[in-house]
């Protein structure tokens, strides 16, 4: 996301006037440039969300196989047929109903009313009615109206932590100041859209407005739809893939036929059949009933999933990148050390520190409120008994410090002051050491600016602490800045944002799972180094935003893989790294909880946002975190990665079954004098298949899938069909030439038609307890027991049917009680082929 503010040095910016604009001139600007108002797209409507689903290939083609069942009369195909698409979609359609409203809630956030220079006079104007060269005035409390640049300022300081995710307010200067920082967000001279004043005064004029902020940019990256996610484009690919299958088999079965015997509507009924055969329409069924049974496993883990297609893309990411405020670190100030001037650990600056933030009446800042965290000090200093305030010397930016006098138990008049260290170095004349009071050298000077530069280094904010004991005859009742000398320092106060206590646990899980942990943050890279110490993270190199900015996408996609910190970065560079990582064939996620982090939460394969984060980032999100740990991300990949591998177990099923028939079929229709199968009896074998694969969902998946990530490969899924397809056929010519040879079935179509019917429900039903696991089937790894069930009891109730009423109706008769045998030392070594090959090609390819 580029606006002019980074192209110019002040921009060829509008002309400004101390009048501001005229009037007349502002409403020339609004028909030039528009209103200042956020671009929002229109909620998706339930037609177009309900079209969105309908139109996905698998869904037209079984649409129309239904609609040529139905007009061929074949009403109980094309009822089977509509009810997995119906399930499919609907099961989609309510899971996506929560729309993406995170435009709506950036529009929500800026839709209040700006003080503007208009005629020479201040005034009250709506955001909307600002435009470019317009004056605004800015104070405590207010909310950036625009992109704007200072014209004017005093003591201004500003909250970007929407944008940057910076916890602490910055300064900002005017003109005639030094302008600080590479990144725009970082120009000490010019203030966003988004963000608010925290304290001060000032005046700015207007540069940008509306979809031509940063703001503006946030909202347009998250609206629109989703880019496919690795997860859509596998499960597309796929069906493709066995679209091709199709477009090959049925043409070839119909002509093979209709030429061979001469009888064209029998082999149009049969080539439907057969393309309903080989048309994997369970897919939306597998695949949304694994999505929806992993969704609700992770709501039983506080964990909610918006997109269904997102718990598989936890269990394919690779990468996962992660803001570093609010994720990482617990979004909130602590005070995390009381140090004596020598760098040690002193209650009694703790002490003091409590009792100067617990008098101070001011405006009280995150600093004060970390201090105040420590309530424990109040029982055992025995504030209210043994201290009684007396004055207090306010905080102004000018001395950067404040005071309060409290008089303790013995009559005592202690002033206690904090403030920046500087200057607080400069008004010290002694420190206190363990009790002992010496001056305050030139040497010791030096040491404690060391010390706090170190501190600093590390990402704390560092405050000075000091007192002074007030003789007799100098006690008041109103003491005044002036009192503020001959101070004793007793040491300092270090704050910090740190990490959440479950993510050195979680981000060391999330490794072990070979997945790439990498930082992501608008921070300064002294403080990431810092924080990623702490939870254990390597540091190593560090790219930051200034220098992104100079890379090409190219350089980008091939520097990302090689950096684990990124720090100072704008959103638009998040969203940059993001997509670089997803050219190398990454699949990445993003953990963030701010504004600024909602374009690389929408355009990660997988957003994740946590408990504290803002509204925006959860609506750009696939997942939310309810609890305040990161532990359960390592328990959504091993979901994802089950769920995948389920999906996969049909997949690999259905494609490699498919192919196998295919050689099968076109084989047999051409030296077969009759049909290798009526079509009704290959329906009947394609309901009582689709009804065997209803239970993957619930099987079991073994842990040596779980503990790498899991992708779509064609180029595998390819290689599998290719391999464990034709086995089915040799096995299935195996049952040709018994059928022909040892029972005479030449003659005999309805005992050819019962055979092959028997021995297809039984392999292509059993087979999937060799192909679900890489182990050894039954001995090394067992299926669910509904998977075992629906086996058994679709084979039986095949068998069932050759000598049920309903045999004559499908065309069955009895088979000789010698081919059950026979059909039993086929399946075995139908068996032990498919698992010789299988342990083949995962030795040579895993």
């Amino acid at each position: 996301m580029q606006t002019a503010i980074q192209e110019a040095p002040v921009l060829t910016r509008p002309a400004a006037s101390p009048k501001g604009l005229s009037s007349e001139e502002a409403e020339m600007r609004i028909a030039q440039y528009g209103f200042n108002e956020i671009a929002r797209e229109r909620p998706i409507s339930p037609f177009r969300r309900l079209w969105s689903h309908l139109k996905n290939p698998l869904v037209i083609l079984l649409a129309i196989l239904a609609l040529v069942s139905w007009l061929t009369g074949d009403l109980r195909a094309a009822t089977v047929i509509l009810v997995m698409v119906i399930l499919g979609i609907v099961l989609r359609y309510f899971q996506e109903m929560r729309a993406d409203k995170a435009a709506q809630k950036l529009m929500a956030m800026v839709s209040t009313h700006a003080t503007v220079i208009r005629d020479g006079r201040q005034t009250e104007l709506p955001l909307k009615l600002l435009v470019p060269g317009d004056v605004v005035v800015l104070s405590a409390g207010d909310m950036v109206p625009a992109d704007i640049q200072i014209l004017t300022c005093k003591d201004l300081y500003i909250n970007q932590a929407s944008l940057t995710g910076e916890s602490l307010p910055v300064e900002k200067t005017g003109p005639g100041q030094t302008v600080t920082g590479d990144s725009p967000l970082e120009r000490s001279n010019a203030c966003f859209l988004g963000t608010n004043i925290v304290s001060g005064t000032g005046t700015a004029l207007v540069l940008h407005t509306g979809n031509r902020t940063y703001f503006g940019g946030l909202a347009f990256s998250i609206v629109g739809e989703r880019t496919p996610t690795s997860f859509d484009k596998g499960i597309n690919r796929f069906t493709w893939l066995m679209i091709r299958f199709i477009l090959v088999m049925v043409p070839a079965v119909f002509l093979i036929n209709g030429f061979s015997r001469h009888h064209w509507l029998e082999a149009f009924l049969f080539a439907l059949a057969v393309a309903v055969g080989l048309t994997p329409e369970m897919l939306p069924m597998i695949v949304s009933v694994n999505l929806a049974k992993g969704a609700l496993a992770m709501s039983r883990k506080k964990v909610i999933v918006k997109r269904l297609n997102a718990i598989q893309n936890f269990g394919a990411m690779d990468v996962l990148c992660t803001d570093k405020t609010g994720t990482i670190t617990r979004g909130k100030i602590v005070l995390e050390q009381h140090l004596d001037v020598k760098g040690r650990e002193n209650e009694k600056v703790l002490d003091y520190g409590y009792l100067n933030s617990y008098y101070h009446t001011g405006l009280k800042n995150l600093l004060d409120d970390a201090v105040l965290e420590h309530e424990e000090l109040m029982k055992g200093m025995n504030i209210k008994a043994c201290y009684e305030k007396i004055d207090e010397i306010p905080f102004d930016f000018e001395r950067k410090r404040m005071s309060v006098v409290v008089r303790d138990s013995a009559g005592q008049h202690l002033l206690i002051c904090k403030g920046a260290v500087e200057g607080m170095l400069g008004i010290a004349t002694s420190l206190d050491v363990d009790g002992d009071i010496s001056p305050l050298s030139e040497n010791d000077h030096r040491e404690c600016l060391d010390l706090v530069h170190e501190l600093n280094a590390k990402g704390f904010r560092v405050v000075a602490l000091a007192y002074r004991k007030m003789d007799t005859s100098q006690q008041k009742a109103t003491y005044l800045a002036t009192d503020e000398n001959g101070l004793v320092l007793l040491g300092f106060l270090s704050f910090f944002d740190p990490p959440k206590e479950s993510a050195p646990e979680a981000l060391a899980k999330l490794q072990k799972l070979n997945i790439d942990v990498k930082i992501l943050t608008g921070d300064n890279e002294s403080i990431t180094s810092y924080v990623c110490d702490q939870v254990g993270m390597a540091t190593g190199k560090i790219l930051l935003g200034p220098d992104i900015e100079r890379l090409g996408d190219d350089e980008l996609m091939a520097a990302a893989p090689h950096y684990n910190i990124f720090a100072r970065l704008v959103p638009d560079q998040k969203k940059r790294i993001i997509q670089a990582l997803q050219r190398g064939g990454h699949v990445t996620g993003f953990l963030g909880d701010g504004i600024n982090d909602a374009p690389a939460l929408k355009a990660a394969d997988i957003g994740i946002s946590v408990d504290s984060a803002v509204d925006v980032a959860k609506e750009s999100s696939d997942i939310i975190l309810l609890e305040n740990s990161l532990l359960v991300l390592e328990q959504g990949v091993a979901e994802g990665r089950s769920v995948f591998g389920n999906i996969v177990k049909y997949i690999k099923m259905a494609a490699s079954s498919n192919f196998g028939n295919m050689f099968s079929v076109v084989g047999a229709s051409a030296f077969l004098p009759f049909l290798p199968m009526l079509p009704i009896q290959v329906l009947t074998n394609n309901l009582l298949y689709d009804f065997s694969q209803t239970t993957i969902p619930t099987d079991k998946v073994d842990h040596d899938w779980l503990i790498k990530p899991r992708k779509w490969s064609i180029s595998e899924l390819q290689r599998f069909i290719l391999f464990i397809g034709p086995i089915s056929s040799i096995f299935d010519y195996v049952t040709f030439f018994i059928l022909l040879r040892v029972f005479h079935a030449g003659n005999n179509e309805a005992l050819f038609h019962t055979g092959w019917f028997i021995e297809s429900i039984f392999t292509q039903t059993l087979i999937i307890h060799v192909i679900r696991t890489n182990k050894i089937p039954f001995l090394e790894s067992r299926a669910s027991w509904q998977l075992m069930t629906s086996s058994l009891a679709i084979v039986g109730i095949g068998a069932w049917l050759t000598v049920s009423p309903l045999a004559p109706a499908l065309g069955f008769v009895p088979l000789p009680l010698l081919y059950w045998p026979i059909l039993a030392g086929i399946l075995l070594c139908y068996i032990l082929l498919t698992q010789l090959v299988k342990n083949l090609l995962i030795k040579k390819h895993e």
